[in-house]
């Protein structure tokens, strides 16, 4: 190569370029030996502007990029192969050592190269702004981790370095303590360092994969591991510390890029792969931990699941069955035998406002009925179930509306798999709104009714609930039950709410009977002023008959005088002020107080119209006198049902005011009776018992689902007509699918039940099949 001259204005001498590389490569080897302070920035620099200037930064270039290579191959020969790791030795602390020996070394020879290229680079501007871009070389820098990367990151360095990051990372997973940054730096270096053209680094291309394919097989033993010898809150404890630990380790040390695939490894083996065998971990798993009310745990299942796809639904499904199962268990505790079902006392009656010294009569007091008991007992542990379940939702479940969503679900199933559901409720609301609210404030009233509509809501047979509500509202009306207005009127105003006025317009009709019938007896009484006093008192409610549950055939039952003289006189007051109607006395439904003279004392007894009848009977029989069950029976006209009930109150129950011949506890037609003169009670006040029966029997529970029955079919066909009214021509399935929705505030209707009304309709030319027979047309009726 011909050699070039050109002038140096720094010695006012012309000197060769070889000359020139000469001094400067002097100058670069003393910067490698770290003796930079005694150069001078200017004269190298010089050096280099002339070299590129005349021609010779082929020269320059290649000679600083030789000087570089020769000093980095130095360094690692030097610093980087001494510090290799020796392969002998199993404990994990002197492994963590050697491993940061290497890392720290290559971190020296790093930070060795970069900076004495930091300095080269400043030289070398001129070069890198015209030499370079012009021969489309890289620059001085890039050139400078071209070459580090060609000479340090290469086998064996590199494996060795690989495997030192990937055993410091297993120390630590193991528990050790480590240098983490040592590893950080390493790491720094590998980001630094492009392999390619699509500009992966050497810690994305070759680092990273280690580490994931490393933590792959950690992770697949540990999962392994954990699932054989933890409980359920112990292996989700444990993964839980896994997911922590990597996302420290991810922030402390590696790229925050492989966070996600790292995580991704972990939700694999700990979490996907084992989410159905942790859940069902016998006396640990979901059950046991709801059962031992082990809220953290929930929530750290709950918080872990739904960090992979399929844990949600997963865990929806199971607690959804959890709920299920614990609902079937309450069910089947309500299941009793009909013979207890058709003997009970309804305990509501017994007077509880007496004066006198409790537990001195005769006869032993009854407790409350076994199945009222069983009713109240199951509407009261669905409601602890549901708190349960809310209580956990909340604090484990954080609110989620999926599993929300799921819960309702279990509830609603097992809800209405007892086909006593509805009544149950009815009769939980009854026995609340009669008495169980006395003493509480209004805030305990609504949480009460409030918790009671969230039961409501689950069942399907509205319609079903809403009869036997009637029933009991009914009573409660009537005898006086209710412990407030307000609340009775509160509990409407939420079944309103929930199912629409129309549910509630008949309730609403019956406190207005109670308000108007409060009206009439006041004019009565007014009345009775004018005439003469007829010995008798009454106080009647007009009951319209639309609006009560009641039977309203005509009874068959003989007033006695005193009793139909004061029937008849209010009867002529309200149909003078009430033309057109009809009045037909239900004395099923009536009390009275009458007094009754024993030989020790007077006492005031409250009991049933029918009981009344009876006992009047008994004022013109002597002491020594009895009346046959016949006899009572055809006097009277009685039903026998009602008569054998009112008997048994009167005769077998605690107050015995009538004896029974021969005793006993049940009344046959072959009985007799006779006035117990000899009747002894401290009390002065005493209320007679009703034998009753609060839940339905078998037979009664049969009556009503028939009658339910027929009223479905009624309001299906009036739906029918509604839909067909209004559309004029649907689809057979439109059809249905429009009765179904329409209907499911009430009832969930059958399909088959619906097909079997469309028929009948047709039949009574309300509907016609279109020509194709899959449609319907409405026939406007003339």
């Amino acid at each position: 190569m011909a050699s070039s001259e050109f002038f140096d204005s720094g010695h006012e001498a012309e000197v060769s370029a070889e000359e020139t590389w000469s001094r400067l490569s002097k100058n670069i080897r003393e910067i490698h030996n770290h003796n930079a302070s005694k150069l001078s920035f200017e004269e190298n620099y010089r050096y280099a502007y002339n070299m590129v200037l005349y021609k010779s930064g082929s020269m320059l270039y290649k000679g600083v990029c030789q000087l570089v290579t020769e000093n980095v191959e130095r360094l690692a020969q030097e610093e980087i192969v001494p510090t290799f790791p020796s392969r002998g030795g199993s404990d994990p602390m002197q492994q963590g050592q050697e491993a940061e020996l290497l890392l720290r070394a290559l971190r020296r020879v790093w930070d060795d190269h970069t900076g004495n290229m930091s300095k080269l680079r400043d030289i070398l501007k001129y070069m890198d702004r015209v030499y370079t871009k012009s021969n489309d070389v890289p620059e001085i820098w890039d050139a400078g981790l071209e070459l580090f990367l060609k000479c340090i990151i290469r086998p064996p360095i590199q494996d060795h370095v690989v495997s030192a990051v990937l055993t410091l990372i297993q120390i630590e997973r193991d528990g050790y303590v480590i240098s983490c940054s040592a590893v950080k730096e390493c790491v720094d270096v590998l980001l630094q360092l492009v392999m390619d053209q699509e500009g992966k680094t050497v810690y994305k291309k070759d680092l990273e994969p280690a580490i994931l394919s490393a933590s792959e097989v950690f992770y697949k033993a540990e999962a392994e591991r954990l699932v054989s010898t933890c409980d359920a809150p112990e292996y989700l404890r444990r993964a839980e510390g896994r997911f922590e630990s990597e996302t420290s380790r991810t922030h402390h040390y590696l790229h925050s890029q492989t966070g996600s695939p790292l995580l991704r490894t972990l939700e694999k083996y700990l979490l996907t792969q084992n989410i159905t065998t942790v859940i069902n971990m016998p006396n640990s798993g979901l059950d046991s931990m709801i059962d031992l009310d082990k809220v953290e745990d929930l929530n750290r299942l709950f918080r872990l699941f739904t960090l992979v796809p399929t844990g949600l639904p997963t865990l929806r499904r199971s607690l959804k069955d959890s709920t299920l199962r614990r609902g079937k268990d309450i069910n089947q505790s309500s299941i009793t035998t009909d013979v207890a079902e058709d003997v009970d006392v309804d305990v509501d009656e017994i007077d509880t406002t007496a004066t006198a010294a409790k537990g001195k009569g005769k006869g032993k007091a009854r407790g409350p009925p076994q199945t009222l008991s069983l009713a109240l007992k199951w509407v009261q542990d669905v409601l602890d179930l549901k708190d349960r379940f809310d209580r956990l939702w909340k604090k484990a479940f954080e609110s989620n509306r999926e599993l929300e969503s799921a819960l309702n679900e279990g509830f609603e199933d097992f809800v209405n798999l007892n086909e006593k559901a509805p009544e149950f409720i009815s009769l939980f609301i009854d026995e609340n709104l009669k008495k169980g609210l006395k003493g509480k404030t209004d805030i305990e009233v609504d949480m009460v009714l409030d918790k009671t509509i969230t039961v409501f809501r689950y069942i399907t047979e509205k319609d079903a609930f809403e009869r036997y509500y009637k029933n009991h509202l009914a009573k409660r009306l009537l005898f006086g039950r209710s412990v407030s207005d307000d609340a009775e009127r509160g509990m409407l105003a939420k079944l309103k709410v929930e199912c629409g006025y129309q549910f509630t317009q008949k309730l609403e009709g019956m406190f207005n009977d109670m308000r108007i019938s409060s009206e009439t007896m006041q004019g009565y009484r007014q009345h009775l002023q004018n005439i003469s006093p007829l010995g008798l008192e009454i106080s009647v409610t007009v009951m319209t008959s639309t609006f009560w549950p009641m039977s309203y055939t005509a009874s068959t039952c003989v007033f006695p005088e005193i009793l139909s003289r004061s029937c008849k006189n209010f009867e002529s007051f309200y149909l003078s002020r009430h033309s057109g109607r009809r009045l037909t006395w239900q004395p099923s439904l009536g009390n009275a107080d009458v007094r009754v003279q024993f030989k020790a004392r007077k006492h005031d007894l409250n009991v049933s119209t029918f009981a009344l009848i009876i006992l009047l009977l008994f004022e013109d029989v002597g002491d020594d006198g009895f009346l046959t069950y016949e006899e009572i029976k055809s006097t009277t006209l009685i039903p026998e049902q009602e008569l054998q009930r009112h008997l048994q109150s009167l005769a077998c129950a605690k107050f015995k005011i009538l004896k029974k011949h021969p005793p006993g506890r049940d009344v046959h037609p072959e009985d007799s009776f006779s006035f117990n003169a000899g009747f002894i009670c401290p009390m002065q006040r005493i209320k007679i018992s009703t034998v009753s029966a609060r839940v339905e029997s078998t037979e009664e529970r049969k009556e009503t689902r028939d009658r339910i029955d027929e009223e479905r079919q009624y309001q299906t066909e009036a739906c029918i007509v509604r839909v067909m009214k209004d559309r004029k021509q649907m689809s057979h399935n439109d059809l249905i699918n429009e009765v179904t929705r329409q209907l499911a505030t009430r009832f969930q209707p059958n399909p088959q039940d619906i097909k079997k009304r469309i028929e009948t309709l047709i039949d009574r030319e309300y509907l016609e099949r279109c020509d194709d027979r899959k449609s319907y047309k409405y026939l406007v009726r003339r």
